[in-house]
C-alpha cells in the first residue's frame, strides 16, 4: 500500500481556478486509432496479452501495463471509454513513467466487483470510493482533469474525476507526487479482462 501525506479530497464546488477554455476551442487528440496498437507498448509479463479486438484495446492474462508512447503530459483533460469484466481489476494511469510498475504514477481505479473493495472512481492510494458506480461488463466514460495550481498560497495538483458525466470529486495533492508523464492502462491479473476505446487527451496550459 502506498502512503501519501498532505493530501486533500474536496468537494466539487471549489472548481478549477483560471479555467477559460470554451468547448468550441477544445482540440482533442486521439491516442487510439481503433485499428492498430500504434502509439502503445506493453510493459511487464511477456505472457500478458494486449490486442486490438473489435475496435478496442483489450487486455487479458498476467499482470502488465499498456503505455502510450506519446507525451509526456502535465496539465490536461483525458477521457476514455472503458469496460471491465465481473471480478476484473484494472487502472487508468496518468503522469506515469515510460516503463511503469503498478506504483508509478497516479491511478484512477477500474474495478466494479473485484475482491479489492476500492471501486471505479477512486484515485488509488489517495481518495477511495467504495460505492459501485459502474456495473461489470458495461461501457462507461472515464474523464480526468489534471493541472498544477495554487490553493490558499500552496502549490498543489488538482485532479477531478468524472464518470459518465457525473463529477465525483476534486482531489488536491499538496505533495505534488507525480510531476508529469505518460498515460497507461493496467492488466491486473489473469482473471481480469479490460477493454478500452475512444482514448483522447486535451493538453491544457
Amino acid at each position: 500500500m502506498r502512503v501519501f501525506s498532505s493530501v486533500l479530497c474536496v468537494a466539487l464546488l471549489l472548481g478549477f481556478a483560471g479555467q477559460t477554455t470554451s468547448a468550441a476551442d477544445e482540440q482533442w487528440i486521439s491516442l487510439f486509432d481503433g485499428k492498430t496498437m500504434e502509439g502503445w507498448e506493453k510493459v511487464g509479463n511477456e505472457e500478458s496479452v494486449w490486442e486490438v479486438k473489435e475496435g478496442t484495446l483489450a487486455g487479458s492474462g498476467p499482470a502488465s501495463m499498456l503505455v502510450n508512447t506519446t507525451g509526456p503530459y502535465k496539465n490536461f483533460k483525458y477521457r476514455a471509454e472503458v469496460k471491465i469484466n465481473d471480478r476484473g481489476n484494472s487502472g487508468l494511469y496518468f503522469r506515469t513513467t515510460r516503463k511503469p510498475g503498478f506504483s508509478d504514477g497516479y491511478e484512477a481505479q477500474i474495478d466494479s466487483t473485484h475482491t479489492d473493495p476500492i471501486r471505479t472512481g477512486s484515485l488509488y492510494g489517495m481518495c477511495h470510493v467504495y460505492q459501485q458506480h459502474v456495473k461489470p461488463d458495461t461501457w462507461f466514460t472515464y474523464e480526468l482533469e489534471v493541472r498544477d495550481d495554487i490553493w490558499r498560497g500552496r502549490k498543489m495538483t488538482r485532479i477531478k474525476i468524472t464518470i459518465d458525466g457525473n463529477e465525483l470529486y476534486e482531489f488536491l495533492d499538496f505533495d505534488l507526487t507525480f510531476k508529469e508523464g505518460h498515460f497507461a492502462f493496467q492488466q491486473h491479473d489473469p482473471g481480469s479482462r479490460v477493454s478500452i476505446r475512444k482514448v483522447e487527451v486535451l493538453p491544457l496550459p
